[in-house]
């Protein structure tokens, strides 16, 4: 199985595909520095194998790696990064 996560600045997202075909996705929105993340879904038929945490763990290593402040308004965005390392990340938590 081979899985890739890549970002698309047209669509607002990162893509999860899993032997290339498209298997999820978390949506952001970019302001002044800053992502938000704001959903993110794993489809039906790729469920129960991981898929979930790999494409949060490739779409915060990117925005990390590019400087962007990561706002976690997604609820699993923000139980990965409660959970997880993200090397070079630096997150603006929302108010609760």
């Amino acid at each position: 199985m081979t899985t890739e996560v890549t970002r698309s600045e047209e669509r607002g997202r990162y893509e999860l595909t899993v032997d290339g075909t498209l298997a999820g996705v978390v949506e952001f929105r970019l302001r002044s520095g800053r992502i938000v993340f704001t959903h993110a879904e794993v489809g039906d038929a790729f469920e129960g194998r991981g898929l979930g945490s790999a494409l949060a763990e490739g779409a915060l290593t990117d925005a990390a790696s590019r400087g962007e402040t990561i706002v976690p308004a997604c609820p699993f965005i923000a139980r990965y990064l409660r959970r997880h390392d993200v090397p070079g990340a630096e997150v603006d938590w929302p108010e609760e």
